[in-house]
């Protein structure tokens, strides 16, 4: 593993090649045709001196550019560290999730909230492994097929999609468990449950892989038979924005596929708190524990809403200005800020249910106790092993 003096040496020395290419398109839009390279300094027919920059606004445009490839790498930086603590933060917390409520709630997958809360911890762990290091990497490090590019951003859409669709599951059950009581326990069987899984992320390949039926920005082969043999070849840095359509990710992803489901939500938990409310009030000593439980319960999972609209909107709203307003609406910090956040939301959730579920609680801590015996179990079992190893030697 290089050392970092090397890899920031090596991140300059890009970021001096793409800069001096800028600079070389800059001075090819100043001068006519047939004059001077200025960067190359290849001699061409005829020489107009008097189309040349001036050496004072060479320095200034140098410098200037100097100064955005050293923000640009640093922020780069930045956003990759903490990239990759968010993504260990996402893998560890939504595993001991997956564990608490799989090994430590005793028959727990039977209750559909649980199988969901399972469905969205899964979300939050490929979010860890799969959409952090794809955003990493297609932030231009790596020139692939637009149709390779396009899939592994797809990706991202599929994971983003299934954590709104198990909060829309989540929702719609406690909807259902409050409003349908007598029904309840015929309609969410185990097996109706673990349809409704599937169901969910069904949904969000079909959703999160629409691009690939047509709706994307790269033109197919057959656009660009026209090209020569030469450049067929090379192909362009991968990025999210360059094959993703930004018309998709407002209209298809932002309004249809996350707002739309959002404002379902929203409703069915108003709905949820102000019938709670209301049988608070009426309900006699006995009920009103189990009504409080519930209230809790609901609370919880309205924040772990609230949250997850609180961290992807703002992005969503950058993607709005990207496509009303131009990319210079948008600055290269800000979006990385934007994207950070909306990584960040699937490593906030398992403190969320720690806090907030007094059953996770309480498996959190019983997987503790667990850990901490077996720690103890191997300690006895070394020191035992030295004994016996020293009795033997002696």
């Amino acid at each position: 593993m290089e050392c970092m003096p090397v890899v920031c040496a090596r991140i300059s020395a890009c970021m001096f090649a793409y800069k001096k290419y800028q600079l070389s398109a800059f001075f090819a839009k100043l001068k006519p045709k047939g004059t001077t390279d200025f960067l190359s300094n290849k001699p061409s027919n005829v020489l107009d001196v008097t189309q040349l920059p001036s050496r004072k606004l060479v320095l200034s445009f140098v410098t200037a550019s100097g100064c955005l490839a050293l923000m640009a790498e640093w922020s780069w930086v930045a956003y990759t560290v903490l990239e990759v603590l968010i993504a260990a933060a996402c893998c560890f917390g939504n595993v001991l999730v997956m564990c608490a409520v799989c090994f430590g709630i005793r028959d727990s997958l039977r209750e559909p909230t649980f199988c969901f809360l399972v469905s969205l911890a899964v979300a939050d762990f490929l979010v860890g492994v799969a959409a952090v290091p794809l955003a990493v990497l297609l932030d231009g490090w790596v020139s692939l097929i637009p149709e390779l590019c396009l899939l592994l951003c797809c990706v991202v859409l599929v994971l983003t999609q299934a954590s709104v669709l198990s909060l829309l599951a989540i929702a719609v059950d406690r909807y259902l468990r409050l409003h349908t009581p007598l029904r309840y326990k015929a309609l969410a069987t185990q097996r109706h449950t673990w349809i409704g899984v599937s169901v969910c992320w069904t949904l969000s390949c079909l959703l999160g892989f629409t691009p690939l039926f047509g709706w994307h920005n790269y033109s197919s082969p057959a656009c660009d038979s026209t090209n020569t043999s030469s450049t067929s070849f090379i192909h362009p840095p991968c990025t999210f924005l360059s094959v993703i359509s930004l018309p998709f990710m407002v209209y298809f992803n932002f309004l249809g596929c996350v707002m739309a489901p959002l404002l379902v939500m929203t409703l069915l938990y108003t709905r949820i708190f102000w019938s709670l409310q209301g049988r608070l009030k009426d309900s006699c000593p006995q009920t009103q524990a189990s009504l409080l439980r519930e209230k809790r319960l609901a609370c919880s999972l309205a924040l772990v809403l609230i949250l997850f609209a609180g961290c992807w909107i703002p992005l969503h709203l950058m993607n709005c200005l990207l496509l009303f307003q131009g990319p210079q609406a948008v600055t290269q910090g800000t979006l990385y800020t934007g994207i950070l956040l909306s990584h960040a939301n699937s490593a906030v959730n398992p403190v969320i249910y720690a806090y907030r579920i007094p059953k996770i609680q309480q498996a959190y801590s019983q997987l503790w106790r667990r850990f901490l015996a077996w720690l103890n179990c191997c300690h006895r079992k070394k020191a035992g092993s030295q004994i016996i190893n020293m009795q033997l030697s002696h």
